[in-house]
Formats: structure tokens, sequence, C-alpha cells
């Protein structure tokens, strides 16, 4: 896909998808691969002139935030932040920004791990641009809203979220080089894979990756790769290093950081593997993948919670169930379930029912198809 036209005069409602992430977490803040596609809940941005001001809106979050160009905007945590740092780094790009009001609306599970934060972004970028009658490409919005969430939100989130929002397209996952990001699009309708269903299983239990489990998990991680590459100076990052480099240096870093490493380099391996099974349509394959990324995630990275481990075990128990495994960037959220289409009702209400009696929670799940990212819809519109 192309840059995005320019759009100065229309009026369009702008929508961008959350994502779920089937494989390759926290890879991709490493030069890692990932395996998301985006999902069918989505923001909507709309996008208006005003005689003065920059003023943020919302029926989906509460109250009205206003802000003005340059330093004269405080962070407020909370959902403002996130447009509030899209419009700082527009006006960095050194493009002139009307006054506009922007109203977002949107049906993101908030603190699921579904990217409800880097829905948000995309949609207020595209609404930006088409405001103002600017281009940019897919790449050049995703490292856009990046910066956003890094500079001004303060959480240190790798591109996955942001590109594959932009970048999808229906019926297709996105394989994403992250170091480059070069990308395919794979299909999900081939071999066994056709007779098969994404469904999302929400724990209830909300995450913050602005929140300081995720830096720490990322700093132990750095530790390790700067180790990595002192020892091996052809290595870039930990998507170039393999296991013996990381065995050989193990004496040299804490413990914590070798078992982040060891998950990152090893899930790099099952992404590559779980591409291959996609082209193949091998659904047993990709959801063997699945079952060793929850694995590694909860032992390796240690980023899951007692309730995503129970919902991943109970999910393999059940017929129709392929893998199962923590999807985003853990301590809560959903899981992420390669289920046989025919057996998706049953599916969903075991796993609610084992769910519930276990921690008397009642999950929501969600039978989620593979749909287009902004960019594709505003062409497809």
């Amino acid at each position: 896909m192309g840059p995005l036209e320019s759009v100065a005069h229309c009026t369009k409602r702008f929508t961008a998808p959350g994502r779920v992430n089937l494989l390759g977490e926290h890879t991709d803040y490493t030069g890692g691969l990932v395996l998301p596609m985006a999902i069918p809940f989505a923001t909507t941005a709309l996008v208006h002139a005003a005689h003065s001001g920059y003023t943020f809106t919302s029926t989906a979050f509460d109250g009205a935030h206003e802000t003005f160009a340059g330093d004269d905007a405080p962070k407020t945590g909370n959902w403002s932040d996130y447009p509030v740092g899209v419009l700082r780094e527009v006006l960095a790009l050194g493009f002139d920004v009307p006054p506009f009001s922007l109203q977002l609306d949107g049906n993101v599970p908030l603190g699921a791990g579904l990217s409800s934060s880097a829905s948000i972004e995309v949609a207020t970028t595209v609404a930006l641009l088409c405001h103002i009658g600017k281009s940019l490409t897919e790449k050049q919005i995703a490292l856009l809203c990046q910066r956003a969430e890094n500079r001004y939100v303060g959480s240190p989130c790798g591109i996955m979220d942001q590109f594959v929002v932009t970048a999808a397209i229906a019926g297709h996952a996105l394989l994403l080089n992250t170091r480059d990001l070069s990308f395919e699009h794979l299909p999900m309708n081939s071999g066994a894979l056709a007779g098969c269903s994404i469904v999302v299983a929400n724990s209830m239990v909300k995450h913050s990756i602005a929140n300081g489990d995720y830096g720490t998990r990322r700093r132990e991680l750095e530790i390790g790769q700067t180790a990595i590459r002192e020892a091996y100076p052809d290595v870039r990052d930990l998507g170039d290093a393999t296991m013996h480099q990381l065995e050989a240096c193990r004496t040299s870093i804490p413990a914590e950081s070798y078992l982040r490493c060891k998950h990152v380099i090893t899930e790099n391996a099952r992404v590559r593997e779980a591409a291959e099974a996609m082209k193949r349509g091998d659904a047993t394959a990709l959801g063997d993948a699945m079952n060793r990324s929850h694995a590694s995630q909860r032992d390796d990275f240690q980023d899951s919670v007692p309730e995503i481990d129970f919902l991943a075990a109970a999910a393999v128990t059940l017929p129709g169930c392929y893998g199962a495994r923590l999807t985003g960037g853990g301590f809560g959220g959903c899981t992420v379930n390669l289920v046989e289409t025919a057996a998706t009702e049953s599916f969903q209400n075991a796993l609610a029912a084992a769910y519930r009696d276990r921690f008397g929670i009642t999950p929501e799940t969600y039978i989620c198809t593979p749909s287009d990212g902004a960019l594709a819809q505003l062409e497809n519109s």
C-alpha cells in the first residue's frame, strides 16, 4: 500500500481497529518478528474546524480535554494523553495545524491488551492528516504514533501495535520485521485454517503498559541484549541473536535478564514456525507454537497472571481448541485462542463457565475476524 492520499476537504469519520497478536510478544522493541492481526473493534475519530485551540472529546471516556500547541499541554494521565501526544508529534513535523475539535468514540476493550491506545493514536493521526491536507505513508504514521506513546504518554512500547492498526488488510495476519518494518500479509483461510476462528477471552484483569512492570521487563531485556552485542559485535539486537550466544553470556548477566532474552530469542523462532504453518494452512502447528509461546511468557518473560494462566490451560482441554496464549503486554488482559469454527460457541460457553467457577468472574469472549487497518478502510470507503 502506498502513501495516504491527501483528503483535505473530507468530512468522513475515520476508523482505526484494535489488534490481537497471534504470536511474537515483546519482540517488537528488539528488532524481532511479530504476527498480529487487526480485529473488528475500533476507535472512530471525527474532526471539525474550530475558531481557536484544540479540543478533544469522547463519549467512550469521561470528560473533555482542551489543549494548545507546543509545551502548553500537561499530561492528564488518562485517555486524552494519546491524541494530545499525536498532535504534538504532528506539530513537531512542522505542519501547520489549524484549530479543531476532535471527537473520539470506540469499542476496543480498555486495558485488555487489544491495543486501544494504538487505535486511538492512529484514528487521531488519520483524522488530523485530513484536517491539514497532508500525506504520510503507513510507516510514517506508525512511527509517529509510536513516538507519541513513547515521548508523551511515557509508555516504552514497540512498533507492532501502531503498524498493524495502520497497515492490516482483511482476511490476513501481518508478519512484521520490526527492525526494518518490512512486512508480509499472510492469509488466514488456507488449508485447515479455513475451518478455524480466532476467539479472544478477556480475563477482565486490567493492565496498563505505562506502569512499572512492562518497563522493568524491558530494562532487564536490554541488559542482556547489550551483553550479547558487546560479546558479538555483528549482532545488531536480539532479532539476530541465538541461544548459543545467550548461553555464552549467561554468567555475565542477571538471571532475570537471561530469562527475558531467552523468551525473545525463542519467540522469534516460534514466529517463523507459525508463519510457515500459516502458509501451509496447518492449524495444529500454529496452535502448538501458540501453546509454547504462552509457556515462555509464563516461565521466562514472567508477564502472565494466574487468571490468564488458567484461561490458557483450560482452553486447550476443550474440544476444537488448537492453541491458546496470553496476548498483549501482559499482567492481565486477554488470551488468544485458535478454535475450530464449528466448536466456537461451545468453547466460549465452557471456557466462561470454568473461569467463573474458579475466579467468580465472567469473562468476555469475542470471535475476531482479521480486519482492515486504518488505511485499507480509508481506501475502501
